[in-house]
């Protein structure tokens, strides 16, 4: 199968999908399928990988393709800020299923994958799907393609139109740790959604407005967190981008 990923950019389909585990850093809303593990192997990364890339001001998601097989070999993707609604979320087809599968450029040039616009959220967070448009969602889907453990693209009429990460609170981390091998404690996926909500539209928009729900809210996420006991780690991650919320918007 041949998919396009910018214009007339393709990529093939192989039977080899990345192996490695998804980071989903909250402080900065971005899911890394990466080869690299601190700043210095992300850069060697960069330089040493061709496909979509950022580039001065552009900042689109990240495909990075080896030179010498063309194969991908690391992905960053990041979260919209926008949620649909639940109505829209209902329309999400849930065919056809994911299949695993890596992917090999035709050719040797960059290209661009353009960051997804909105977010939809299945019951309990535990699929949460990107998509370049709600538009996506008045037709089939014509693949969902498995490029690493719970990370998939969809595909339709043959382009690139968004993915998903299955059970997001699993990966939920910080930086360039990997994620903790324990399974997330119910407290987190609670909390986890609680978090999504504050930052996304359009309850983000009631705390940068100090509207009194809103940061009724933030506060009740951020007590939370700091209580938490076990799960340590992923509160943290959490943690670490409400705070600063409540550092900036808090005191209204």
């Amino acid at each position: 199968m041949k998919i396009t990923i910018d214009s007339a950019w393709t990529a093939t389909v192989t039977g080899d999908p990345l192996g490695v585990t998804p980071r989903f850093d909250f402080s900065s809303t971005g899911v890394y399928l990466a080869p690299y593990a601190n700043r210095e192997e992300r850069e060697r990364f960069l330089r040493d990988t061709f496909g979509s890339q950022e580039w001065l001001w552009d900042t689109p998601d990240t495909l990075g393709f080896d030179r010498g097989s063309r194969e991908l070999i690391g992905a960053e993707f990041e979260l919209p800020g926008e949620s649909a609604s639940a109505e829209d979320c209902a329309r999400l087809p849930s065919a056809p299923p994911v299949r695993p599968g890596g992917l090999r450029a035709d050719e040797e040039r960059n290209c661009r994958l353009e960051v997804t616009s909105v977010l939809c959220r299945a019951p309990g967070d535990a699929v949460l799907t990107c998509l370049r448009d709600l538009d996506i969602l008045d037709e089939p889907l014509e693949a969902r393609i498995g490029i690493a453990p719970d990370v998939a693209l969809l595909v339709q009429h043959g382009s690139v139109v968004g993915w998903s990460l299955t059970d997001p609170a699993r990966y939920l981390t910080t930086g360039y740790a990997a994620p903790d091998p324990i399974p997330p404690s119910p407290d987190t996926r609670r909390l986890l959604s609680a978090c999504l909500d504050l930052i996304t539209e359009p309850v983000i928009d009631g705390v940068m407005d100090g509207e009194p729900a809103a940061l009724a809210r933030l506060r009740t996420a951020h007590q939370a967190l700091q209580a938490q006991r076990e799960d340590r780690r992923r509160g943290d991650a959490l943690l670490a981008l409400i705070a600063n919320l409540v550092e900036d918007y808090g005191n209204w």
